[in-house]
């Protein structure tokens, strides 16, 4: 099984769909089945996971089931209504508002249990770490909410699986294109630099970095008050660290400058990246690159190719038309 194998080469792993109802859950289920005798592990939720049902299309969602001597970790709430016979080892004085603290139990025989952790990437990332080392967990898995692709940041777990289908466009042409351009932001170059670490303490602003890697402040607040006719903005040289979120507005003026194929845009990670593909891609085009600080693992995608509205894909289609767009293992769960 290459891709349980591949799983368990990792200490923490985040299961996110590209949309709501492309079977990540399905996808969380079949891998907790496959390893909790391979290995300790144990299992969140950034968000809230595991309902009965979906809230919106009132469609059948499969239950989070959790097996005996796993970890998981919910909140007081949903640790209340779980169907499963658990210990509680730990108390977590980080809340989720009104569901209470985290609750990290160990199961004492099979069932069934919703899942509501950490409510941000930091204390997700703090869980991640307690479990390793006060529980001695080889592998914690995040099942994530949805528009949550920040978890798989790889800040914040080793790697992720991307789950996609039928949910995202019923059109399978279309479908390949959305999901191809996320698989193109994850999979942006990496700044291989040794200034790079210096960058990643640095919280808000743009700066330029020169030919003999000096890192200027450029005073910039905002990338929406970039001046671009300043004659300082490009005294340092065509190279640009920016903190926070990259939008189409500052793309289009980078990419109109007669320089743009020497620009190069520095991120922290994919999930800054606010552009339509339109623009990204026109960006790229030119010559123009945008690097990250930090890249993620994504070591596979699941596809469902069952739309909650009630149509389905051809599996097989789905499958060959994605991986001749993207060099990553894709699989139907339900087929392996």
């Amino acid at each position: 099984m290459p891709f349980i194998n591949n799983i368990l080469k990792y200490n923490s792993i985040a299961v996110v769909g590209l949309e709501k109802n492309t079977g990540k859950t399905e996808c969380l289920n079949y891998i907790l089945s496959k390893i909790h005798d391979r290995c300790s592990c144990a299992v969140t939720s950034i968000g809230i996971d595991g309902e009965s049902s979906d809230v919106l299309f009132k469609t059948h969602k499969p239950e989070i089931t959790i097996y005996n001597d796993m970890f998981f970790i919910t909140t007081e709430k949903h640790y209340r209504q779980k169907k499963i016979t658990s210990e509680i080892v730990d108390i977590l004085n980080y809340s989720s508002s009104f569901m209470g603290r985290l609750v990290v139990a160990r199961a004492v025989n099979t069932g069934k249990t919703l899942l509501s952790g950490p409510p941000d990437t930091a204390n997700l990332k703090r869980l991640i770490t307690q479990m390793n080392t006060a529980h001695n967990c080889d592998l914690t898995i995040v099942d994530g909410a949805l528009s949550r692709l920040s978890l798989g940041a790889p800040a914040i777990t080793d790697a992720m699986i991307l789950s996609t289908g039928a949910a995202v466009s019923a059109n399978i042409p279309e479908l390949v294109r959305k999901t191809k351009y996320t698989c193109d932001l994850i999979s942006l170059p990496k700044y291989d630099n040794d200034i790079a670490i210096n960058l990643k303490f640095i919280k808000s602003g743009v700066f330029a970095i020169d030919n003999d890697n000096i890192i200027h402040d450029l005073k910039v607040n905002s990338v929406f008050s970039v001046d671009f006719h300043s004659a300082d903005f490009f005294k340092y040289g065509y190279t640009f660290f920016i903190s926070g979120a990259v939008s189409d507005k500052i793309i289009d003026k980078f990419k109109t400058q007669p320089f743009a194929d020497k620009i190069t845009i520095i991120i922290r990670d994919f999930t800054k990246v606010f552009l339509t593909p339109n623009v990204f891609y026109s960006f790229i085009k030119k010559g123009g690159k945008i690097l990250v600080l930090d890249k993620p693992n994504l070591i596979a995608i699941t596809i469902n190719p069952w739309s909650p509205s009630g149509y389905v894909l051809n599996s097989d289609n789905l499958r060959d038309e994605l991986q001749s767009e993207i060099d990553v293992p894709i699989f139907d769960i339900k087929k392996l």
